[in-house]
């Protein structure tokens, strides 16, 4: 309910088309965009689709998920960056009698502290993860405070990208009435950027609910490309996903998935 990671897109326009250098350059863009803890500032627009939720399978779910990344030079050595989902959710009929929601989901603010140079070839952060009670409706929020760690790392060589980000989320205030969060976030990931800035991106972004006892595993296969708007380089892409497991009144089968980003490189 809480997640949502990676932001992956399908181009309009072609790099042959800005020339040879600025095709360099947005190949090292999409590399970046790859890395959750990269020296650049990203504002993606992240949208959902799924269906057949709940016990009739009759539900289905629109989520758009705003998700800005900023760096912060630290110091000469280390950044900080805040990485932060903010859903904003339609849904009808996820469960019998439920109708329709519209409004803003629950929000994950997270901080990584992280060296600006790899470690031994890996590119790694780590700090801590808050769960925020933003949701607008009752059956949009878990009405719930949590905080815990949260960790990535990730390795990059020639086109690839390899890594895996996870968190673990405990509440620790809310509402009396509604079920407490523990739950762990996992989000395994391999992509390749070609020299032209496609990406093309596998990933799961898995949450096991210790206090359900329950799985929620999408597996999701996206591609996006890097251009221009003007001067702006924007990531535009789609992707698929599939749900292999998911708890007994979850989304099954496939969903859809379409992010656009903004980005803004950094010196730091």
């Amino acid at each position: 309910m809480l997640r949502a990671r990676l932001r992956l897109t399908v181009a309009l326009v072609t790099a042959a088309a800005i020339g040879p250098a600025a095709a360099d350059d947005a190949e090292e863009l999409a590399k970046k965009l790859s890395n959750p803890v990269a020296s650049l500032i990203s504002v993606p627009f992240q949208y959902n689709f799924d269906h057949n939720i709940g016990p009739v399978d009759e539900g289905h779910k629109h989520q758009l998920n705003f998700q800005p990344v900023i760096p912060v030079s630290i110091d000469a050595d280390w950044n900080l960056i805040s990485r932060t989902i903010l859903p904003i959710i339609g849904q009808d009929d996820i469960f019998p009698t439920a109708g329709s929601q519209f409004g803003l989901g629950d929000t994950v603010q997270s901080f990584f502290f992280s060296p600006k140079q790899p470690t031994n070839g890996i590119v790694w952060g780590a700090g801590p993860v808050l769960l925020l009670p933003t949701g607008t409706d009752d059956l949009l929020s878990s009405e719930k405070w949590g905080a815990g760690p949260t960790a990535v790392a990730l390795t990059q060589q020639g086109g690839w990208t390899v890594g895996i980000l996870a968190n673990h989320i405990w509440s620790f205030a809310g509402e009396q009435d509604r079920a407490d969060v523990n739950s762990t976030f996992l989000q395994p990931f391999v992509s390749y950027t070609t020299p032209d800035a496609w990406t093309f991106t596998l990933n799961t972004e898995s949450t096991y609910d210790w206090t359900a006892s329950e799985w929620s595993v999408p597996i999701n296969f996206n591609i996006s490309k890097l251009t221009k708007f003007g001067s702006q380089p924007v990531s535009i892409g789609a992707g698929v996903r599939y749900w292999a497991d998911s708890p007994d009144a979850g989304p099954e089968g496939w969903g859809g998935r379409a992010v656009l980003t903004f980005l803004f490189p950094t010196g730091n």
